[in-house]
């Protein structure tokens, strides 16, 4: 039994007869500039992680700069990652980071101020709120002012970094 070799190419090239695999195409890039949903992700961001930041100065009743970080870098990414590379995104992610920094503050506030009370935090955010900025406003030091910069820096930063 002899067997039969299919003819060779006069090239020298033995895959020359093999057809092209096709190649799939490319999937579609995400959308990006979206920037009213990169809005939205900062604002959901910045509640949250106001919250977050709110536990932690009540839990250790002092403000912690790590923490403010923290709070800047999700609210910039956030922004930046859902919201593409706009312009204003970076600006609205450290105005946004300043709110949710202070916000944390008066939640740490009224966390601890609620525990020598013996009431609610709810209670203290709908019947004393005017007490919690009042004593926020005399707490003031140029520490406090220092993570309110920190944090709106770091969103600044995060939500370039983050669109690139």
């Amino acid at each position: 039994m002899t067997q039969s070799v299919p003819p060779q190419p006069t090239d020298g090239n033995p895959f020359a007869q093999q057809q092209p695999v096709p190649v799939p195409p490319a999937p579609p890039a995400p959308a990006r500039s979206n920037v009213a949903l990169g809005v939205l992700a900062a604002v959901v961001a910045a509640l949250v992680s106001a919250g977050i930041y709110g536990a932690i100065v009540g839990a250790t009743e002092y403000e912690i700069g790590f923490a403010a970080i923290g709070v800047g870098f999700v609210v910039g990414f956030a922004a930046g990652k859902v919201g593409g590379a706009n312009p204003a995104l970076p600006v609205l992610s450290g105005l946004l980071s300043l709110g949710a920094v202070y916000l944390g503050q008066l939640v740490g506030a009224a966390i601890l101020a609620a525990d020598l009370l013996g009431v609610s935090v709810t209670e203290m955010f709908t019947g004393h709120l005017d007490l919690l900025m009042e004593a926020w406003q005399e707490s003031a030091d140029p520490m406090t002012f220092l993570f309110l910069a920190i944090g709106a820096f770091t969103a600044y930063s995060a939500a370039k970094k983050a669109a690139a």
